[in-house]
């Protein structure tokens, strides 16, 4: 394994600063210059998406093609149905795929990528719109786009100025700047975005609710109110919840019962099974709606900080009762 030099270290650091720099200078500078003209073609670009009645085909070469991926599917992930297909393979077959539904989204810095521009002629009899994105406006792709993006950037932050640095971070920001404007112009939301990322832990968050991770049945501990502090022992021993729910005799919630309040029964009673269970339990206890958010019952519990939540329906009634634990096995935590 090779080490540095002191002087290597210090240059590498350098490098690294100076090309954060030029890339956040990149970035700044599109911002900028998103006014007038160029600021009228973004908002078309976006009107031309908002209109699209098939899908998003994105499209790009080397560098450009790898962004273009990316942008492929921020675009997918957030509501629009797209896919990337490489340029040279769109000239030998793939570009059936493009439909005069389409709107297709080429990414080249140049803008005279040979193997775009040789497709782009048939992208435009089929009659899909196409939008381009490219550091050179006068170039033949943003001349026959029906909306162009500029996306110049005034230097690589290659030393050499060579390798596609700062005008590849620029072509992603502006594509990621895109999809934004896109979803928010769909009303897209929070629970769309889960529909599509079912498996990660964002889904888990928006898509679980109280009801499908609850215990409900005989799995939910509950004692009735006239019952003794034995019998509210046994059942959270059985049920192995912390605590039972205190019902009276049309199964609506009075209270709770948990190894918390044994605890501080038995710091103020040595004869603490003569106490009534009334009397011992905690009356009124925050319960939560079957049909919220498990995400919600998280917060509700850290913010009251407590580990036990009741289940009921809007008039009291029992429905279930869930725990930190059963939050942390659903991976909603």
């Amino acid at each position: 394994m090779a080490n540095l030099t002191s002087e290597q270290n210090q240059r590498a650091i350098a490098l690294a600063q100076e090309t954060l720099q030029i890339e956040s200078d990149a970035i700044l500078t599109l911002k900028k210059n998103l006014v007038n003209k160029n600021a009228e073609q973004f908002a078309h670009a976006v009107e031309l998406l908002l209109g699209c009645k098939g899908r998003i085909v994105v499209s790009g070469i080397g560098k450009s093609g790898h962004i273009g991926k990316k942008v492929a599917a921020t675009f997918a992930s957030t509501g629009s149905p797209a896919f990337f297909v490489h340029p040279a393979e769109a000239s030998h077959g793939d570009l059936g795929m493009v439909t005069q539904h389409d709107v297709f989204v080429a990414f080249s810095n140049s803008g005279e990528t040979s193997e775009l521009t040789a497709i782009v002629p048939i992208i435009k009899r089929t009659g899909a719109k196409l939008i381009a994105l490219t550091g050179n406006p006068s170039s033949s792709l943003a001349e026959l786009s029906d909306a162009h993006i500029n996306v110049a950037v005034e230097k690589e932050a290659c030393p050499l100025n060579l390798a596609p640095t700062a005008s590849t971070t620029a072509a992603l920001a502006m594509g990621d700047a895109l999809a934004v404007a896109l979803l928010d112009a769909q009303g897209f939301r929070p629970e769309d975005f889960a529909r599509s990322h079912p498996g990660g832990s964002l889904g888990r968050k928006l898509l679980t609710h109280v009801r499908d991770v609850m215990r409900s049945g005989e799995e939910c501990p509950r004692t009735r109110f006239d019952a003794s502090i034995t019998d509210a022992l046994l059942e959270i021993t059985a049920k192995r919840m912390g605590m039972t729910v205190i019902i009276d005799n049309n199964e609506k919630v009075v209270g709770i019962f948990t190894d918390g309040d044994l605890r501080r029964l038995i710091e103020k009673n040595n004869h603490f099974q003569t106490t009534s269970l009334k009397d011992a339990m905690t009356p009124k206890p925050r319960t939560i709606s079957p049909d919220v958010l498990a995400a919600e019952a998280v917060e509700m519990m850290e913010r009251h900080r407590i580990n036990q939540l009741v289940v009921a329906d809007a008039s009291g009634q029992l429905i279930g009762a869930l725990n930190l634990h059963d939050l942390f096995a659903a991976q909603v935590i």
